[in-house]
């Protein structure tokens, strides 16, 4: 039989998603995407706390201060073109003043530290092994400012390694029914040329690789989302337009992948019954105030309140709200 691409190995060990249990996923933009997914799919998932973050280090150092339960001051701000920054923050969390700069940080650290006793799944995804340093202390975000007041500098394998030994140590210590499953972004970062993104992939696989083998736990994964991508998806038309982002098409095809590794069939069926739930929500009438309109929101709450009543877990109280709001006009 003709086979037009190499299929990737299942992992050997993926941990089994339920709802109802505490997610955290970290990491670069495509923990972003599958963080979403969940999150539209009604999973209990805290999706970066801190904004996309690329590095290791910028990962490790967000989830230390998570453990910690930081406060950050006034001290931990500066002020550039405008608006507070966090080095630690994407500029999502930037505001003119520097209150409001502190309440959205420290809110969304607050709640990822409260859900900590009770996380059950942590994601982390790599970005790049390439980081920029101020003042010997790694950045998260450069904020725009110029590039001379940073050093940048690619990690090595044993600096990651050594970082995430003693913090996985920690977490597994700190959280006894948490799974970390791993991953390394798909997007080609080729600012630096093809070559250069591959010394960075590579570093990251290697030093997870060699974490994983160094704990020897079982509560420690691997999702190959960069392999599935270069190896079933190595085809420019599975790419956007800037030729380093995957394409819907190749985003959908890696959260089957990951659907397929990490859900049982009754969580499959779950989903199926929430994800019929959503499409009615997003159906957008052309006239609100007609009797049909009335109608089918009347039949929308009574599916949710049949859903939630199934699935206590699920949480549907805003889509609720909105359309009671709607039938009251």
């Amino acid at each position: 039989m003709l086979k037009l691409c190499t299929a990737v190995e299942k992992p050997v060990s993926m941990p089994a998603l339920h709802y109802g249990e505490d997610m955290l996923m970290l990491g670069s933009c495509f923990a972003d995407q599958m963080g979403k997914r969940l999150m539209n799919m009604k999973f209990a998932c805290d999706v970066n706390p801190y904004g996309t973050l690329y590095n290791p280090c910028s990962i490790s150092r967000a989830l230390r201060e998570i453990i910690e339960g930081k406060e950050y001051l006034a001290q931990d701000l500066y002020f550039y073109n405008g608006c507070w920054h966090s080095a630690m923050h994407h500029g999502d969390f930037s505001k003119v003043q520097q209150a409001e700069t502190l309440r959205l940080i420290n809110e969304r650290i607050s709640k990822a530290h409260q859900h900590l006793s009770s996380l059950k799944h942590l994601f982390i995804t790599f970005g790049t092994a390439w980081v920029y340093e101020a003042d010997n202390c790694v950045v998260s975000n450069c904020h725009k400012r110029q590039e001379s007041d940073f050093v940048r500098r690619r990690l090595s394998v044993e600096e990651i390694v050594d970082d995430y030994g003693k913090l996985m140590d920690q977490m597994l210590a700190e959280c006894p029914d948490m799974d970390v499953t791993f991953s390394v972004s798909p997007i080609r970062h080729i600012r630096d040329g093809l070559h250069e993104n591959q010394l960075s992939k590579a570093t990251l696989l290697i030093a997870i690789d060699t974490l994983r083998k160094n704990l020897h736990s079982e509560r420690i994964h691997y999702f190959p989302a960069y392999e599935l991508m270069m190896d079933e998806l190595r085809d420019y038309r599975f790419y956007a337009a800037d030729m380093a982002h995957p394409s819907e098409v190749a985003e959908q095809l890696i959260w089957e992948r990951f659907l397929e590794y990490t859900m049982n069939a009754a969580t499959k069926e779950q989903m199926k019954e929430v994800e019929n739930v959503e499409r009615m929500l997003c159906h957008r009438p052309l006239h609100e105030d007609t009797e049909a309109n009335k109608q089918f929101l009347k039949q929308l709450i009574q599916k949710i309140d049949q859903l939630t009543d199934k699935y206590p877990q699920l949480d549907f109280k805003e889509e609720r709200k909105e359309c009671l709001t709607k039938l009251e006009k």
